[in-house]
């Protein structure tokens, strides 16, 4: 029943050499991977005149000088990107880069920081997208949480059944948004250029405002900068694109980098010219829209849109974080579970441990994640600049034909990300202190972890181990319960092994019972030593276990390994192991550990 149920939402295993079939192109990857720097186009414009409106209305002019920087940011991180996507082919994007020109804990934090903005992202993306369907229809608004998860484990199944069928379902809602907003900043600059749109709506730009400075305007920019998360996720992603990878991955990324500036800068734009004003209950886009189309189908057409928009772009964190998480595995610094790929052959525990982790924070977060979104842009920001700075630190080291301008461009980058970051902790320390907490908590566990892996390697080595110690022969103990078929296709087995001594062990809880099992245990396997064990507190387990200990404490004393060999019917059916106790699974549970007994297991198939 499992299996079919498997099969229907994630569909049929494919074989390993379809592999190819999996990689993407560039539209789909452009539709996929972009959309959480496409979708921030929705709230990056906001974010500027939020802190703006602190000074005035009339300081909002300052958006455009603002907007520029943060084209340049965008072009300085575009252009880096596509260097670090022919250094680094394979992907891995900021960690790799930070791994190999800083060290393995430079490296460390920027993996770490992404892994936990992949995580923010689907949390974020989800939550703002459910809020915006929730707004339109209030009815439902205290379902928020509900919706949210069910969104999550949706795009978690969609991941699951390959890149390829996930690109295909979601490219249509990102190329509509594009579309959209396409539509709506052409027809708001011909609504200006005549003459339909009041020119004093705004403030001329250049005008003196009071209450300015600097700190604001640095505020103001590093909000803005939020447009800009997701941007990495290409550099991540290399492996998922079809060959020439790394050519497509460039061309996708320049792609985008166009795509968002001409977003970003026309709902800049169309803001500061009609001059609006941020409200809680009603986002920038939706007044633009409003006083472009009117409350018609075309508004409609856009508030949707942005809405799914905002929820699929949780599809670049399920896009990213399987195959960074896949890096570090490889350099031992996360479970090496995350290296193995699923039937449909994605990195299925990658794509289900960040589903996970998401549905928990939005519990954790009662769907309110409006809080993270500093912590999720400073976690992107962090490595922005360690990227940046790994690169001049290759350029400047290597000094290949034409380093002078790529360090320019990395040096630029490394500047105005570490500038936006230190901003971030200067104006939002409440809400990102957390991040110098868990930062430091994820590399010690990233170091545990590859601690353990190196101890294990160095263990399991023949060339470093100890010399193994020769056995000189067996002790088999059967645990037994009563006197069943069971026991007796246990002992047969038992006695197929020539063991040295054959010991059957038989725990009661009545004295009377113990006599009465004896005796009938002498009329049915003589020849077979029987122990009788009284338990004072109705445990099976407790004397079983120092019963174990002392006869393994005897026998190796003789180079004499022991068995416990558990005696165990397997049910037709697998719901009708809930029909009866668990003690096998219990005893193989408690003896695993011990350092020289072994335990196995012989099944009796049941018929009916």
């Amino acid at each position: 029943m499992f299996s079919s149920i498997k099969r229907f939402l994630i569909g049929r295993p494919l074989k390993s050499d379809a592999l190819g079939e999996q990689k993407l192109n560039k539209t789909k990857a452009l539709a996929i991977l972009s959309s959480d720097a496409l979708s921030s186009v929705a709230y990056g414009p906001e974010q500027i005149l939020i802190v703006l409106i602190t000074v005035s209305a009339a300081a909002f002019w300052y958006s455009i000088p603002i907007a520029v920087g943060v084209l340049i940011l965008l072009t300085a991180l575009i252009l880096s990107y596509r260097q670090i996507i022919f250094a680094y082919p394979h992907g891995g994007g900021a960690y790799i880069v930070s791994k190999t020109n800083l060290g393995i804990n430079p490296g460390l934090i920027a993996g770490g920081s992404l892994l936990v903005d992949y995580i923010l992202t689907v949390a974020v993306s989800v939550s703002a997208g459910t809020d915006a369907i929730t707004s339109a229809f209030p009815g439902l608004h205290d379902y928020n949480v509900v919706i949210a998860i069910i969104f999550v484990i949706f795009l978690t199944l969609l991941n699951l059944r390959g890149v390829t069928e996930s690109a295909a379902v979601l490219a249509y809602p990102v190329y509509l948004f594009v579309l959209a907003l396409f539509i709506l900043i052409g027809v708001g600059i011909y609504n200006i250029a005549t003459g339909e749109v009041q020119p004093n709506l705004h403030t001329p730009v250049g005008t003196p405002i009071a209450g300015i400075s600097l700190f604001i305007l640095l505020r103001a920019f590093a909000s803005g900068s939020s447009a800009l998360t997701g941007i990495e996720a290409i550099s991540n992603a290399i492996p998922n694109f079809k060959d020439p990878a790394p050519n497509n991955a460039a061309k996708t990324l320049t792609a985008m980098g166009i795509l968002l500036a001409l977003l970003f800068s026309g709902i800049v734009y169309l803001a500061y010219y009609y001059g609006i004003t941020p409200l809680a209950e009603v986002t920038v886009v939706s007044q633009i829209a409003e006083e472009t189309f009117g409350r018609n189908a075309m508004y409609f057409f856009i508030q949707g849109t942005t809405a799914l928009i905002l929820i699929l772009a949780a599809n670049t964190g399920y896009s990213a974080f399987p195959l960074l998480a896949v890096n570090l595995a490889n350099d031992k610094f996360i479970p090496r579970m995350f290296t193995f790929r699923g039937d449909r052959l994605g990195y299925s525990n990658g794509i289900i441990s960040l589903g996970i982790s998401s549905i928990l924070l939005i519990i954790a977060f009662k769907g309110h994640t409006e809080q993270l979104i500093p912590l999720y842009a400073v976690g992107v920001f962090i490595p922005f600049t360690l990227s940046q700075t790994g690169m001049m630190v290759k350029w400047i080291r290597e000094k290949p034909k034409g380093w002078v301008t790529k360090l320019i461009i990395n040096s630029t980058g490394a500047l105005i990300s570490f500038v936006v970051t230190i901003v971030f902790f200067l104006t939002k320390f409440a809400q990102v202190w957390s991040v110098l907490v868990f930062l430091p908590i994820i590399i010690y566990i990233f170091h545990r972890i590859r601690k353990h892996y190196d101890a294990v390697g160095d263990q399991l080595r023949i060339t470093t181990c100890e010399p193994s110690v020769p056995i000189e022969g067996n002790v088999i103990v059967v645990p037994v319960s009563g006197i069943t078929h069971v026991v007796e296709n246990s002992l047969n087995y038992a006695k197929s092994l020539n063991p040295e001594r054959i010991i059957a062990v038989y725990v009661a809880f009545e004295r009377g019972d113990e006599k009465k099992f004896e005796e009938k245990w002498k009329q049915w396997q003589p020849d077979i030593r029987l122990v009788t064990l009284h338990s004072h507190y109705r445990s099976i387990i407790q004397p079983l276990t120092k019963f174990v200990d002392t006869v393994e404490h005897k026998a190796s004393e003789s180079n004499y390994r022991v068995t416990v060999l558990i005696p165990q019917f397997i049910p037709k059916k697998g719901w009708h192991n809930f029909l009866h106790n668990q003690s096998s699974l219990l005893i193989r549970a408690f003896l695993l550990y011990r350092r020289n007994v072994v335990v196995t297991t012989v099944p009796y198939h049941l018929k009916k």
